[in-house]
């Protein structure tokens, strides 16, 4: 008996999953290992996979398929009709992109990377300027594609594909309301502060100790090392499928903060990666319900988590044991007050969560603008500091500091930045349903327990993979719709309340 269209319709996106788990190897390698010298020859392997995954979704078959297998949707599970979904979702995005465009995006970006990196190695922006200029002609007409398919605004169409379902009005909703409350909140969090800043912890700490404690960590978070590995590269990344995650940080001999933190923002990618439901690894549903709730975990593991109290007391006799450091900077209470320190910096990465959304909207602002073209590119480093001016009362120093400090661009991620702060508004909703059913979730974690966090995640939202609309996944979890309001709550217990 042969397979149903809906059965055909598997065993295509099966193959497209290989597909795309040898993408993620083949940026991770060229991001950690390739030679600078092979951005070329990596670029036409990138382009001609993508081609060949855009040639699949679009043949004539997978549409008749599609078809068929809708005209029997009553015949379907739940998580097959949101499999389904997924599958003309994929669909029809890629029948509104040419194989064309493609190609060329993929070419263009890979080189773009390269010279972005040697833009900030050597602080200089026309370097890679040139580049994001073709990269930004290409998105333009991606996006003019999708929103003409779609019936959607050219940023509309982008910031869909990242996030499904999310729209510049729902956006702008939430970054008002937050930006309404934040700057004052900034100017009370560091008054609150000046009377107790924290002594600076200071000393030479290799990369060798400095990932042997983040492993240690991250094993004890679930990591599973024999299906993945930790390095390290310009920009932390996460990349591979659930079965081969790719986790890199970044690294400061001077500072053993900045590696761990950006790899525990990159283990809540891969808690989410692992996380979603096995029995559909190889297909749409089973992946991440797009990037605002991806980032969401990230942050909420990075930010509510690790920079939390109970988090500092498991970690401290971690430092002592791989770095053999003592005194009182290294205390519980100095650790706590050295990763909440509230401080206007020019660096997204490095920044604290008040400040922390104020840098997302400024990239917000001026990706609308390149993207419509009201901004020029030769004009972006001078926009890009007199936005941090305004926002956050300082001007980078350099154009690595500056308008060069992000890879995001460079890949062609137009539409992505939002999804950073819209994942800290469910990140800060999901925390406060979660403690309100794991009530000793702080003491759990000080202990160096996981488990009631993770499995929390997962049945609530890893587990879900892509089956729910992210509202509806959201309500579920929470029982109300997204809203700034807990985020706000969360930011003025921790850094006016002295809360966890």
């Amino acid at each position: 008996m042969s397979a149903t269209p809906y059965k055909q319709l598997e065993q295509e996106w099966q193959r497209l999953h290989a597909f795309r788990g040898a993408l993620a190897l083949l940026r991770w390698d060229a991001a950690v290992m390739m030679p600078r010298g092979s951005a070329d020859v990596r670029g036409e392997q990138l382009a001609t996979l993508e081609t060949e995954i855009h040639a699949l979704l679009t043949t004539p078959k997978v549409s008749r398929l599609l078809d068929r297998a809708q005209a029997s949707e009553g015949t379907l599970t739940d998580w097959e009709c949101a499999n389904l979904r997924q599958m003309r979702r994929q669909r029809d995005h890629a029948i509104a992109t040419p194989a064309s465009l493609v190609s060329s995006l993929a070419r263009a970006t890979s080189m773009a990377e390269v010279r972005w990196a040697e833009a900030r190695q050597s602080n200089q922006f026309r370097i890679f300027a040139p580049h994001l200029e073709e990269v930004l002609h290409l998105v333009r007409d991606k996006a003019a594609l999708l929103g003409q398919a779609l019936g959607l605004s050219p940023y509309d169409a982008l910031a869909d594909e990242f996030t499904p379902g999310l729209r510049v009005v729902e956006i702008d909703t939430l970054f008002g309301a937050v930006s309404r409350r934040l700057p004052s909140l900034i100017r009370e969090g560091i008054a609150r502060q000046a009377d107790s800043l924290p002594i600076p912890v200071a000393g030479r700490f290799s990369a060798s100790k400095q990932k042997l404690l983040i492993a240690e960590i991250m094993k004890a978070m679930g990591f599973p090392f024999d299906r993945g590995r930790l390095d390290e590269s310009e920009h932390p990344f996460t990349e591979g499928v659930a079965g081969d995650i790719r986790i890199t940080t970044r690294i400061d001999s001077a500072d053993p903060f900045t590696g761990l933190l950006a790899a525990m923002h990159e283990m809540g990618h891969a808690l989410y990666d692992l996380g979603v439901p096995k029995e559909w690894a190889t297909q749409p549903v089973a992946r991440e319900r797009g990037m605002a709730m991806e980032e969401s975990q990230s942050l909420l593991v990075e930010m509510i988590v690790c920079r939390s109290r109970g988090f500092v007391t498991y970690l401290r006799p971690l430092l002592e044991k791989h770095f053999g450091v003592t005194g009182p900077e290294w205390e519980v209470d100095n650790l706590y007050r050295l990763l909440t320190r509230v401080r206007r910096s020019a660096v997204r990465v490095d920044a604290d969560e008040l400040t922390y959304p104020l840098h997302i909207m400024l990239r917000y602002d001026l990706e609308k603008q390149l993207l419509s073209g009201q901004l020029a590119i030769r004009d972006l480093p001078e926009a890009w500091n007199a936005g941090m001016e305004a926002r956050l009362e300082l001007r980078p120093g350099t154009d690595t500091e500056g308008c060069l400090q992000d890879i995001h661009w460079a890949h062609g991620f137009f539409g992505y930045f939002p999804s950073y702060s819209i994942g800290g508004a469910i990140a800060a909703q999901l925390f406060e349903s979660l403690r309100g059913e794991v009530p000793d979730i702080d003491e759990q974690i000080a202990r160096g327990e996981f488990a009631g966090l993770a499995g929390w995640l997962r049945e609530h939202v890893h587990g879900l993979g892509a089956k729910l609309p992210l509202q509806a996944l959201l309500k579920q979890a929470t029982g109300k719709p997204l809203a700034a309001a807990p985020l706000l709550r969360y930011l003025e217990a921790r850094y006016l309340e002295g809360a966890r």
